[in-house]
């Protein structure tokens, strides 16, 4: 991190990028916030306003996701003609360009991007023989890409580029998504949705590993179906296009017969159908399995038992993965694997075994101390990279709900120390079941695997539900309302902590006889109760408000039963106990409702949790106090 100290000027944290002035025409107005927070961000030159007609600056090699974006948001941001050229020399007298080149980035006098680390770019305002000048030079296609992905976020419902200059790159090479939690898989439709959220995020993995897909587990030998790997096809194409890897994970841990030849062709051939639709990277977990016993009696010969003999039978079939496939093919990442023995630091003889047999080349996946680990610390990420002998990348269960499917965890990555980076190869982040609810917490991921230094769990959570509320103020308040409900996990102890606080400070009020005690309290609860409605007409995501509906549902039966109860409190201090028992009869019955919600699980029906804890115990403690 030393280089990016050295050159800093402004450490970017969490809300409103600050902008140091650097000559004597600073931007007009505050930089908009950019996330991933990028490592540096100043003052350089005037703004650039677009006008109606703007030069699209892109030679023939230029990427087209990164041209893609630009055309987009220039669009988005009021530009009626983009004309694409291909050098700055090309552009029309007086007319404002974006160029996507290297050499408008010189010309400018900007910082050379073939200096930063992969997948780094920079970003840089100023004019070149009259021209307005908006300048975006990646170190690679990815970095250029990433550079039309900020280039989108300054341009965020306005028409003009602040000057600017941005050098930015991510601390770590492997950022993203492993789709591996138990219970009803994403469609294809949701997939594909979250690829195109990963490249805008700067996320570079996807690793496919459904427990659901019979070819991935239970009939791993079988080769795909026509249909099935034109699914994958168009997954492995979108991926593509937002510089997203798309890894595809193997499972055969539940029937494999570790020294038999038969099984490793299986295998490679199984990794060869999907490098020739585009896969180039390969997983193969082997967690959630016995290795206590065998799947054939030519490896109880071969390796003996025990957990040793586990760990080098699953050395001695991966790299020989390893050398018949992955070596074959320059182009390939390494192997990836998930170890049986995943989610701990302490050594023993399944984990010495891995050490002394697996191809130092293969890659190691664990999950931190415990399945879904509270934290981890940079100490704990060492002692992984020590015991396993390999380069580790984590899975990080986190917001994944597959052991809780009552409830949602809408609330923010924290946990992780900023210093874990330095020992591991990557990250990815099991999600949900729901799709689209998972990006609160995904966008965090995102934050922090950029620039942990700079990551503020709590304003990068406030981002998250910035964008994904879609700009409406009211639309953003109901979702803060409901995201609060659904906040409590293992990463983040304690629900509804608005809620609770208002709770809290409702009861002493009350006590004292201050009867005015109920109205902020019914405030926030007539908001929770209007949130379905609200994010259903204003937030313009089906999605989420499809997928969630049994959750919003519940949570407005909820503030309803809560209401209800405040009005009995109410009525029964006024000496109104008709009234009161009224109230009564009608936060019972909206409590009955608002357990009644389920949705549909691969096992059937599902009840919804919300706001467990909190609300709930609001009700039945003010009924308590009741008539």
């Amino acid at each position: 991190m030393g280089s990016a100290v050295a050159w800093m000027t402004t450490v970017v944290l969490g809300a409103a990028l600050a902008v140091v002035p650097g000559s004597a025409e600073a931007s007009a107005g505050p930089v908009p916030r950019v996330y991933p927070t990028p490592r540096s961000v100043q003052a350089h030159g005037p703004g650039v306003a677009l006008g109606p007609r703007v030069a699209l600056v892109a030679g023939g090699d230029a990427d087209p996701a990164a041209v893609r974006v630009v055309r987009t948001a220039l669009v988005a941001a009021g530009v009626r003609h983009v004309d694409r050229v291909a050098a700055l020399d090309d552009v029309r007298g007086g007319q404002t360009a974006v160029a996507l080149d290297g050499d408008a980035a010189r010309r400018l006098g900007l910082p050379d991007a073939a200096r930063l680390p992969a997948e780094g770019y920079v970003l840089g305002t100023g004019r070149v023989r009259g021209h307005a000048v908006v300048a975006l030079n990646g170190h690679d296609g990815t970095g250029t890409y990433y550079a039309a992905q900020t280039l989108r976020q300054l341009l965020r419902h306005r028409a003009r580029v602040p000057g600017v200059l941005i050098k930015d790159w991510p601390e770590q090479g492997v950022r993203g998504v492993i789709e591996g939690f138990y219970g009803t898989p994403w469609s294809q439709a949701d997939r594909l949705a979250q690829l195109d959220f990963y490249g805008a995020h700067k996320m570079n993995t996807y690793v496919y590993s459904p427990k659901d897909d019979p070819y991935l587990r239970a009939e791993w030998r079988d080769p795909y179906p026509a249909d099935r790997l034109d699914q994958l096809k168009e997954l492995v194409g979108r991926a593509q296009s937002d510089h997203v890897r798309f890894t595809y994970a193997l499972s055969p841990g539940l029937s494999v017969c570790y020294s038999s030849d038969a099984d490793l062709q299986a295998l490679v051939a199984k990794f060869q159908s999907l490098y020739d639709i585009g896969v180039r990277d390969f997983a193969v977990p082997l967690d959630d399995i016995s290795y206590t016993k065998w799947n054939c009696d030519a490896d109880a010969q071969k390796f003996g038992s025990g957990a040793a003999a586990a760990g080098e039978a699953q050395s001695y079939l991966l790299n020989r993965v390893r050398d018949r496939f992955i070596a074959a093919h320059p182009d390939v990442a390494p192997l990836e694997m998930v170890p049986t023995e995943y989610a701990d630091v302490a050594d023993s003889a399944y984990k010495t075994a891995l050490r002394a047999h697996l191809s130092g080349q293969i890659v190691v996946e664990w999950t931190g101390v415990g399945v879904i680990a509270p934290t981890i610390t940079a100490e704990q990420a060492r002692q992984a990279r020590s015991v396993y002998g390999h380069p580790v990348l984590v899975w990080d269960n986190y917001p994944v709900n597959d052991y809780v499917t009552s409830r949602l965890l809408l609330g923010p990555y924290t946990g992780r120390d900023p210093g874990i980076t330095a020992s591991l190869y990557g990250i990815t982040a099991n999600p949900m079941i729901q799709a689209e609810a998972s990006k609160p917490a995904l966008f965090g991921v995102a934050d922090f695997t950029w620039n942990p230094d700079a990551y503020d769990a709590a304003a990068s959570w406030q981002a998250a539900l910035d964008e994904l509320s879609g700009g409406d103020p009211r639309a953003r308040t109901a979702l803060a309302a409901f995201a609060d409900l659904e906040y409590g996990s293992k990463l983040n102890p304690g629900n509804a902590p608005v809620l609770a606080a208002k709770i809290a400070a409702f009861w002493p009020a009350w006590n004292a006889g201050h009867a005015s005690a109920t109205r902020p309290l019914d405030t926030y609860l007539s908001r929770i109760e209007a949130a379905p409605t609200t994010l259903r007409t204003r937030m313009h995501d089906p999605a989420f408000t499809t997928e969630t509906a049994p959750w919003l549902n519940s949570s407005a039966y909820w503030a309803r039963a809560a209401r209800a109860a405040l009005r009995m409190l109410r009525a029964q201090h006024a000496g109104d106990t008709a009234t009161a028992r009224t109230e009564r009869a009608h936060a019972e019955a909206y409590m009955t409702t608002a357990t009644s919600f389920t949705y549909t699980g691969l096992n059937g029906p599902v009840p919804v949790s919300v706001g467990a804890g909190v609300i709930d115990t609001f009700v039945t403690d003010a009924l308590a106090a009741g008539p």
